[in-house]
């Protein structure tokens, strides 16, 4: 997310580079993918990319990755059991909780160092994203080592929908994990079309979050299996975040202003509890 907030604010203007469907080509047994010269790995980032109006190249790697586990034998990944459910539109998986990064990129001759910098990972596969969900992720706090990611959907299956969340909060080592199919609650209030505030409960502790958005972009998205859905997200979000004990105590309490937000369809059918 890091990687990507840097090169929109390095690019004046959006870039569109078609390639061929014989220069895409994909690993089965781990996350490597490869896009002409440019290649995506859960360690390396090499960009590639030229047309008549721009030049990026760089090289980007990632090192102490922290994986996410879900402390379970039979639930793998953050997904757990709904990763097993047949006929689902859209799968989600988390590659690195947080890392460190080194490098640089360069664009039109603009150098930007990634020297000691923070990035995360996940991926979504399928042929289409939920109709309406809240996405949220950051690991920009005053602790270096702490992340966080939440998203909220209405979930389509055969025929149906359900709403569900999955997500984690990552701090000193230990990774709290929220889902609908763990035991945790959760609370969601929609403020017009860019704020969300959020209350998690488990069995140890609450999370008070609030998410706000700010300056958007436009991405695709699959529509059964097209990328023709266009999605706003904003990458300088701004997010605040306490994790309280089943006292009141506060453990960790922060806020920072780069964070990516996601508030797609009609997001406010979400609102309510969750568990």
């Amino acid at each position: 997310m890091l990687l990507y907030r840097s090169l929109m604010e390095l690019l004046p203007k959006a870039v569109i580079i078609l390639f061929r469907l014989s220069n895409f080509s994909f690993s089965k047994s781990q996350f490597e993918i490869k896009i002409g010269e440019n290649y995506f790995s859960d360690n390396l980032i090499i960009l590639d990319l030229k047309d008549s109006n721009s030049i990026v190249k760089g090289r980007v790697e990632m090192f102490n990755l922290v994986d996410y586990s879900s402390g379970r034998l039979l639930n793998p990944g953050i997904m757990g059991w709904y990763r097993f459910l047949p006929f689902m539109e859209c799968y989600h998986g988390v590659v690195s909780l947080t890392h460190n990064l080194k490098g640089k990129i360069i664009v039109d001759n603009k150098i930007f160092a990634f020297e000691n910098g923070k990035g995360y990972i996940e991926k979504d596969w399928g042929t289409s994203m939920p109709s309406s969900w809240i996405w949220i992720q950051s690991n920009n706090f005053s602790n270096p080592n702490a992340s966080f990611m939440l998203s909220i959907a209405d979930i389509p299956w055969i025929g149906k929908s359900f709403n569900g969340f999955l997500g984690f909060f990552y701090h000193d080592g230990l990774i709290h994990h929220f889902s609908t199919y763990r035991s945790t609650k959760l609370y969601l209030e929609v403020s017009g079309n860019n704020s969300a505030d959020i209350k998690i409960e488990n069995r140890k502790n609450a999370f008070m979050i609030k998410a706000i958005s700010n300056n958007t972009g436009m991405l695709k998205a699959p529509v059964e299996g097209d990328m023709d859905r266009r999605i706003a997200e904003s990458i300088d979000a701004t997010l605040l975040i306490s994790m309280l004990d089943k006292k009141g105590n506060i453990l960790f309490q922060n806020s920072t202003n780069i964070t990516g937000l996601e508030m797609v369809g009609d997001f406010n059918k979400l609102q309510g509890l969750l568990k």
